[in-house]
């Protein structure tokens, strides 16, 4: 998958921007606060239709402008794609495929994979257990319609519980009819989720020793109740304990993916180092795992990824992310020498930009 152009209106702190890329490598330097990670999210929000630091639309459109609007041109083997969205102030945006606005949403996610790595993604190690189930859901969801759809249906029947639960006594046949469909779709997800740490943990534990130069042991382990019990019955079971609780307390919505190094969880052990190193490994492996299930290579973003690592790892990285197994890539940093170590290691094609108050320039290649 290549983005070939990218058309911004009021995007944050963008005001305007017509860029053309390299199908290769694409570099952004310039300070923090001038709009680089926004530009990135723009890329981000036309794969997802959402933010990927959780903005909401509201936050997304430029100071007191009335509507945003962003367009990305891309191509996909001989296949050209046109994806177009307009968000307005107090209105449902528009989100449209070849001139086509999508009846759902969810239809567009998968058509254009993406990884991203951020100085934001601290939170799936830091952050609670949601967190990690996002991103065991969002890797799936991009090669697998039919996950994405038990997981909508899942979501909407524990809506429908829980507001059962807050409300006055109903009637049993109604929480039957939806701890079955949480039963259903949950045994879906379950073993979805199941299947990925088991292909995913090699995977990673490769990236990370590639990286780290060490042969420090990483492991994810995936906690279900689902799994030690059937979670019809375990509904069933705890029905009277969550009327009181005024929540459905069990199912795959309070499942955990525990992050382990050395078999120590890595919130509590790791160093800045090693954290940093452990997401850029997750993330790199969260690529290669959709590369191989899907029909395209998936574009990636990474935004100032270098700080808090040693030499040793950035020259990892490095030489890593320029190979051949990697397509389309977006780089950002505040230090241009990073960059400029990246673009003389390769043998491609590549654009540089400087990105300073919103406005994007794109320079000459004599670095």
């Amino acid at each position: 998958m290549i983005l070939n152009k990218l058309s911004i209106l009021n995007y944050k702190n963008i005001p305007q921007a017509e860029i053309s890329f390299s199908p290769k490598m694409n570099c952004f330097f310039g300070n923090n606060g001038m709009g680089k990670t926004n530009l990135l999210d723009v890329i981000y929000y036309l794969s997802f239709s959402k933010s990927h630091l959780h903005t909401s639309d509201s936050q997304i459109i430029r100071n007191e402008q009335e509507y945003c609007v962003i367009q990305g041109e891309y191509l996909s083997g001989e296949r050209t794609e046109d994806i177009f969205c307009a968000i307005r102030r107090s209105q449902r945006k528009q989100f449209k495929r070849n001139k086509k606005e999508y009846d759902k949403l969810s239809e567009h996610i998968g058509l254009l994979p993406l990884v991203m790595v951020s100085p934001a993604d601290a939170v799936l190690i830091q952050g609670g257990s949601e967190e990690r189930r996002r991103f065991m859901d969002l890797v799936i969801s991009q090669h697998d319609k039919s996950y994405l759809q038990a997981l909508i249906s899942y979501n909407k029947a524990l809506l429908q519980r829980n507001s059962l639960l807050r409300g006055q006594p109903g009637d049993d046949s109604l929480y039957d009819i939806l701890e079955m469909q949480l039963d259903r779709y949950g045994c879906v997800i379950h073993e979805k989720r199941k299947l990925l740490i088991g292909e995913f943990t090699p995977l990673f534990n490769s990236y990370y020793q590639a990286i780290s130069g060490s042969a420090e042991q990483v492991e994810l382990a995936y906690i279900s109740k689902v799994a030690t019990g059937n979670l019809l019955s375990l509904l069933k079971e705890n029905r009277e304990r969550d009327r009181i609780l005024g929540y459905t307390s069990v199912g795959v919505h309070k499942d955990e993916l525990e992050m382990t190094l050395e078999h120590s969880l890595i919130r509590r052990t790791g160093s800045q180092g090693q954290n940093k190193t452990y997401l850029i490994a997750l993330k790199l492996a969260q690529f290669a795992f959709l590369a191989d299930k899907g029909s395209t290579i998936p574009i990636l973003l990474l935004d100032d990824i270098f700080d808090k690592l040693d030499a040793a790892r950035v020259e990892q990285i490095i030489q890593l992310v320029s190979g051949n197994r990697f397509g389309q890539i977006f780089i950002t940093d505040t230090n241009r020498k990073y960059l400029d170590e990246i673009l003389t290691t390769i043998h491609h094609d590549y654009s540089l930009f400087e990105v300073k108050q919103g406005m994007v320039t794109p320079l000459d290649h004599s670095l």
